[in-house]
């Protein structure tokens, strides 16, 4: 869960007052994007609309704490893959699971977009932890020879805000991703005429 403000440390039932506020406002704004009031988050979350502002004073910082928590769990997500068994089948599948959830994620993008918040601040705050443990995820699947050695963080988070994109826009399905992950695999080359085996 994303951490409040800096400041005086909140109760613990503040936390969780926080903590459903931030869960029942990614609910509402990916289903209603903007035009979702405060009031329809606080009565998902079974609190009072005083209660949202003080944890959140603008529509906006709400919308920006929901994009911030949700790639603050993704960088939570990665992290536990560290230690998976196949990292070849964490990465890809940690791939997979980003991209299926983009429809949530676009449709909080383009609330803030719409709300005039810049998302780079929000993701400013949470990416570098985002692509730091992919890159993890990453380097363990191109040990394993799962993954082309060519590849970088960078690459593989360009490639996945691609197919968020087109995921949440043109609804790419699994055929599409198929095609992504052949070009991330690591190819056997192909035996010339002639060559020893």
């Amino acid at each position: 869960m994303t951490s409040p403000a800096p400041g005086r440390p909140l109760r613990a039932d503040a936390l969780r007052n926080r903590a459903k506020v931030l869960a029942a406002a990614e609910e509402v704004f990916a289903v209603q994007g903007t035009a979702a009031s405060t009031e329809e988050v606080a009565r998902k979350a079974g609190v009072g609309i005083g209660t949202v502002f003080r944890h959140f004073p603008t529509k906006e910082s709400l919308l920006e704490a929901v994009l911030v928590a949700l790639l603050e769990r993704l960088a939570a997500e990665a992290r536990d893959l560290r230690s998976a068994d196949d990292p070849g089948a964490a990465f890809f599948g940690f791939f997979t699971r980003v991209v299926s959830q983009a429809a949530a994620k676009q449709a909080v993008t383009e609330a803030l977009a719409e709300a005039g918040v810049d998302a780079r601040e929000a993701t400013g705050r949470a990416g570098p932890d985002l692509k730091a443990a992919l890159g993890v995820l990453l380097g363990r699947a191109q040990e394993t020879g799962a993954v082309r050695a060519d590849v970088g963080p960078g690459e593989v988070m360009a490639l996945l805000a691609g197919m968020s994109y087109a995921a949440g826009r043109a609804g790419a399905r699994e055929d599409v991703l198929r095609i992504v992950f052949e070009g991330l695999r690591t190819r056997e080359r192909p035996s010339r005429p002639g060559a020893p085996g």
